[in-house]
């Protein structure tokens, strides 16, 4: 292939550039509010939140100390798929990333499934985030009803991503930064604990926890295993820095450094707190339901530090809530500009906002507060099951397209992208069977097998509208030739390059 037919293909596959080169489509529209320091910190807080703070209990309940070693498999699979991600941005940078993604290299069929499974990811998870959050407002007070804080913190994080992408941005940073500083604190008190003997923790607080008690897998490898749903349930919301791409103010250097932070993220946020928590405090004292992290710090005999830390945890809740009221709006608008969803969402406002989807998206949130109002002691376990399950579909797509990428790169039909997965195809196809064992112990535990009833339902919910919305505007999804470049914008490309 010859140089001029590369260029050209990558001016069609990225459309025409923005002034700084970045890849985006001119049509999307959006402000490049988001730098280097918010990408970052989102980056971080993706990786931490409801799923550590709070999950992590009913785990340790069912694994013990072995459950360092299910994050620890889980984080070497996180992050196979996000440099496969990072692949696949640096060939093309969009707010659409992953379902567009899905719609350039597996068909419009998946694209359609893509965006509109992600965007009921991302509601679901907002619904059990701000369960955890009602739950964590309850440690100080327990007359607050489980429903008024859910809807509280509903209209607020709402009202919040009305204003403009740069405020997202500073909340997720200073979010992100709360839970960091307290992570690190507390890895640091644990230290102390055990190296040090102080607090009421002191006298038993030794490495030798994470064996002595049963040993290291004190429910057998099969209890190890069964973790992994919670676990992968943990990291959902890592993809998240894609979505960033369109409004990232530069893309081709802060999206790289912020997916080479995955695994030191993983390593000192949950591998290492974990093994300081486990060896302050025995693995038997942790219950379901209750975060290990407020747990540890009141058999420490620091009443004032669990209050802080479940301050932090509430944090984290609230992070997660508000990225996914950041991400449903932009999943939306892609779907709207390709023709796979209502027109209605594909309007931004003066800010570049896609506020029409952000507002439809968290009244269907709201549906969290009847859940709290329903059943506050089980809303918590009834929807992380169904948003992990909807959460690994982006992750399958991820790792499908960036394969279908890669062979078509390696034949010269495409360029290589900046940011190669290291080892792929096969870390790939690792990740891909890795993801299939999950789901398979998904339908073993009687727990999350609830999700793999939802499933089908949503898949033939999407395969009917798919035939109906096909059948009224087939243009929309008959699959788009990305390589067909104009002269034009492959000298606009060059000009860039």
């Amino acid at each position: 292939m010859t140089s001029e037919q590369v260029v050209s293909r990558v001016a069609g596959a990225a459309g025409e550039r923005d002034e700084n080169g970045s890849g985006q489509d001119a049509s999307e529209g959006y402000q490049r509010g988001l730098g280097n320091r918010q990408i970052q910190m989102i980056a971080i807080g993706g990786a931490i939140g409801t799923g550590l703070f709070l999950g992590a209990g009913t785990a340790i309940s069912k694994a013990g100390p072995s459950l360092i070693l299910a994050y620890a498999m889980a984080g070497l699979v996180i992050f196979f798929i996000m440099r496969a991600l990072g692949e696949l941005l640096m060939y093309r940078p969009v707010s659409g990333s992953f379902s567009d993604y899905a719609r350039e290299f597996l068909g419009p069929f998946w694209g359609y499934v893509t965006g509109w499974t992600y965007w009921l990811f991302w509601v679901v998870t907002g619904i059990t985030e701000v369960t955890a959050a009602a739950k964590y407002v309850q440690y100080w007070d327990k007359s607050i009803p489980q429903w008024l804080s859910a809807l509280a913190f509903t209209a607020v994080l709402y009202l919040a991503n009305l204003i403009s992408v740069k405020l997202f941005g500073e909340l997720e940073f200073w979010f992100s930064m709360v839970k960091v500083t307290a992570i690190i604190g507390m890895i640091l008190i644990g230290i102390g604990v055990i190296t040090l003997g102080f607090s009421d923790a002191g006298d038993t607080a030794s490495f030798s926890l994470l064996w002595s008690d049963g040993g290291f897998f004190p429910k057998g490898i099969g209890g190890t295993l069964m973790t992994l749903q919670i676990v992968m349930f943990a990291f959902l919301a890592v993809e998240l820095v894609g979505v960033t791409a369109g409004e990232a103010t530069d893309p081709k250097k802060t999206l790289p450094k912020a997916i080479n932070t995955v695994p030191w993220r993983i390593a000192v946020f949950y591998l290492g707190a974990l093994v300081i928590i486990l060896s302050v405090v025995s693995w038997t004292v942790f219950e379901p339901g209750v975060s290990p992290f407020v747990e540890a710090f009141a058999k420490i005999g620091l009443p004032a530090g669990a209050g802080i830390v479940n301050f932090v945890v509430l944090t984290a809740a609230l992070s997660s809530c508000n990225s996914g009221m950041y991400s449903t709006g932009r999943m939306l608008r892609d779907l709207a500009l390709n023709g796979q969803g209502p027109k209605f969402f594909g309007v931004l406002s003066a800010r570049g906002l896609p506020l029409r989807g952000t507002t439809v998206s968290a009244a269907f949130m709201l549906v969290g507060v009847w859940i709290n109002y329903q059943w506050p002691g089980k809303a918590f376990e009834y929807v992380v099951s169904f948003a992990t399950i909807s959460g690994m579909w982006a992750w399958i797509m991820i790792l499908l397209a960036q394969l279908r990428y890669r062979r078509k790169a390696d034949r010269g039909e495409l360029p290589q992208s900046e940011f190669r997965a290291p080892g792929a195809p096969w870390t790939s196809l690792f990740a891909l069977a890795f993801i299939g064992m999950v789901i398979v112990l998904m339908g073993i535990d009687k727990d999350s097998r609830v999700s793999l009833y939802c499933a089908p339902v949503w898949a033939a919910v999407m395969v009917a509208s798919y035939f109906v919305l096909k059948a009224r505007n087939p243009q929309a999804f008959a699959r788009k030739d990305y390589s067909a470049g104009t002269a034009e914008k492959a000298a606009q490309v060059e000009q860039a390059a």
